[in-house]
């Protein structure tokens, strides 16, 4: 356990100064001070759950890995499917913060729902694995086959569901308050 806590300090520090930031905006950005931050850092200071949730959200790691806490037990995550508006979503991101992943099902209905578009803060993508999705934006009424992604502000009235009363499997990443997910060009490719 001392092992454990004296590494805290240095791994803060590594941590920090790998991303860029310093004392002073890490201050600003969780509300503790720079002196107990730099006395954290330094192993002065003992790491308590109250100085680290804000750290592991500023840096939107989790919390076991500023502790360093061992890995145990099974590493296959066991996700617990959410039923929401007749939809089944399978979260397959843990992190607390930023972007999160679901595949996303929508069951076989022998008549398919009228769609009522709904809005919410945030930024999604999606991308339909089988099945054809019916995607209402805004004025929009869209049908996309397996193979096509989707992209949009959640404020913008929106509904998903099948386009033709079949099952339908996407993968959705979504950013609450408009985060969104980036895609980077190889540079190596012409």
């Amino acid at each position: 356990m001392e092992g454990v806590l004296d590494a805290v300090g240095p791994r803060l520090r590594a941590l920090r100064r790998e991303r860029g930031i310093t004392l002073a905006r890490l201050a600003a950005t969780t509300g503790i001070s720079e002196s107990t931050l730099s006395r954290l850092e330094s192993g002065r200071r003992r790491a308590t759950l109250e100085l680290l949730l804000p750290l592991a959200r500023t840096y939107d790691v989790p919390l076991d890995d500023l502790v360093g806490a061992p890995r145990t037990g099974d590493p296959r995550i066991h996700p617990e499917p959410i039923r929401r508006f007749g939809m089944i979503f399978v979260p397959l991101s843990r992190r607390p913060g930023g972007i999160h992943a679901f595949k996303m099902i929508v069951p076989a209905r022998p008549q398919p729902l009228e769609p009522v578009p709904q809005t919410h803060e945030g930024h999604e993508w999606l991308y339909v694995l089988s099945g054809r999705l019916r995607l209402v934006l805004g004025e929009r009424d869209l049908t996309l086959p397996p193979g096509e992604a989707a992209e949009f502000d959640t404020s913008l009235p929106h509904w998903l569901g099948s386009a033709d009363g079949g099952a339908v499997e996407l993968l959705i990443l979504f950013g609450p308050h408009g985060a969104r997910a980036h895609v980077h060009a190889d540079p190596r490719r012409p």
